[in-house]
């Protein structure tokens, strides 16, 4: 488990490649040697600027008031970043990716008792997904940019606070624009590397629309000696597999989210970092700015219910990613040949640090451990193993059903006890519960996870 929180990691690399171990993990998301005045100011490349109109007019980026993210210039950079080379869908390619979800779909209503989550079947260009997934994105990103402002705000010393605030707007916006170039930074790379709308174990595109990004599923075809029609089943599997959860579990979706919103909550930054770097900071001189900016204005300290937070996230994704591994092993398995050697494929590619993987240590700070996503996997085909797949499939009904982390240490173990309590009794004992009050008597957590 890192503790380094949103976008105090490593940077992704603005060509879609490995990140840049070189570059300092102090350094806050958008306050890295990416800097939005240019490559005077920041290193930013000269071709990359030049595809990007906003930097020549910095007034209109200084002008942003849309929220703590830049989202026009995160939608800019990364789009800059698939310009070249970027490639439409062709129309032959489409149709078989749209075919592929809906054989897909139905080959899930063998293996699960959940309804097809998917209403609109579409393939998507590297740049659709990220103009598709970017409200998404929003939701995630800007309540950890909003909490790392306010912390800012709140921990200036009290002498220094009238001397911050003549400056406190240019701040905001200074702050706006560089969480918004180093998220366009992400968003472009994760867009090389993602197959669909939600296989990063989060629901990133509108309700309901199961897509596959065509040019990535050809590329992880790329080598493996499969057939393309194969290829690109596995991968809808995968993708139908992530919608039917996301449609049918109706706390889900919000669970995710609020856990994200949860560790913004509880981010602090230390005041005495923040003393040194606000001292002499001249709103008039821009690259002073950014120096002291990087230099340390946002160093924040992770605490134990944060770490209680990112526990409680990686278990549930790596439950959702096992249930998925689960379910499209059983649909797959007497119908593909090679569904073995993919399943394998996306294992490795998640142990070595796939696009979920650095997606979360940048976003929040949480290294998904291979282990654990192995260990769900191997709990949900226990569960089927030994009462079916309704027995598997019910678990989702009732948050307070879900597997905790010390069950992933046993998955066999969680399977047994399961038969001896069955999910329906415990259901009735949920819903007999007054309304405002949960499982142990006390009021249950703010959201969807207390219905």
């Amino acid at each position: 488990m890192s503790d380094v929180p949103f976008g105090f990691g490593s940077h992704e690399r603005g060509d879609g490649g490995d990140r840049d171990d070189d570059a300092d993990p102090a350094l806050p998301l958008g306050f890295g040697p990416f800097s939005p005045f240019g490559s005077a100011a920041g290193g930013l490349p000269d071709d990359l600027a030049g595809k990007i109109p906003l930097f020549a007019e910095l007034q209109k980026l200084m002008s942003w008031s849309g929220g703590p993210v830049n989202w026009d210039l995160a939608r800019q950079i990364a789009l800059s970043q698939l310009a070249e080379g970027h490639q439409m869908v062709a129309i032959s390619d489409r149709t078989a990716m749209i075919d592929a979800l809906r054989l897909a779909d139905l080959w899930l209503d063998e293996a699960t008792t959940l309804p097809s989550g998917v209403t609109n079947a579409e393939a998507w260009s590297r740049v659709e997904w990220v103009e598709r997934t970017l409200p998404v994105w929003s939701a995630l990103c800007d309540p950890v940019a909003a909490r790392v402002a306010a912390a800012m705000a709140t921990s200036l010393p009290e002498e220094l606070r009238a001397q911050a605030g003549p400056m406190a707007g240019m701040l905001n916006q200074v702050g706006g624009m560089m969480f918004g170039a180093q998220i366009g930074q992400a968003l472009g790379a994760l867009a090389s590397e993602v197959h669909g709308a939600s296989d990063i174990g989060l629901p990133l595109g509108p309700a309901g629309t199961g897509a596959l990004v065509a040019e990535n599923v050809a590329a992880f075809g790329k080598g493996l000696g499969r057939p393309d029609e194969e290829v690109r089943l596995y991968l809808a599997l995968r993708e139908a597999a992530h919608q039917r959860l996301f449609a049918h579990v109706p706390w889900l979706r919000q669970r995710l989210l609020d856990s994200v919103d949860a560790y913004a909550r509880g981010i602090v930054v230390d005041s005495a970092a923040m003393e040194r770097a606000i001292t002499g900071l001249d709103p008039s001189n821009p690259e002073a700015m950014q120096e002291a900016l990087s230099g340390g204005l946002f160093e924040p300290q992770t605490t134990p219910e944060q770490q209680a937070v990112l526990g409680r996230l990686e278990t549930l994704l790596a439950l959702v990613e096992g249930w998925v591994d689960a379910v499209v092993s059983s649909a797959a398995g007497p119908r593909l040949p090679g569904a073995i050697a993919l399943q394998e494929t996306t294992r490795r590619r998640r142990a070595t640090g796939g696009p979920a993987e650095h997606t979360f240590a940048t976003l929040v700070g949480l290294e998904l451990r291979p282990r654990r996503l192995r260990d769900a996997a191997a709990l949900w085909t226990a569960l089927e193993a030994i009462g079916g797949a309704e027995a598997r499939d019910q678990l989702w009904s009732h948050p307070d059903l879900m597997p905790s982390a010390d069950d992933l240490d046993d998955p066999a173990g969680f399977a047994a006890r399961s038969q001896m309590d069955p999910a329906d009794d415990l259901i009735a004992d949920l819903n007999a519960l007054p309304p405002h009050e949960g499982p142990d008597g006390s009021a249950p957590a703010a959201g969807p996870s207390a219905s």
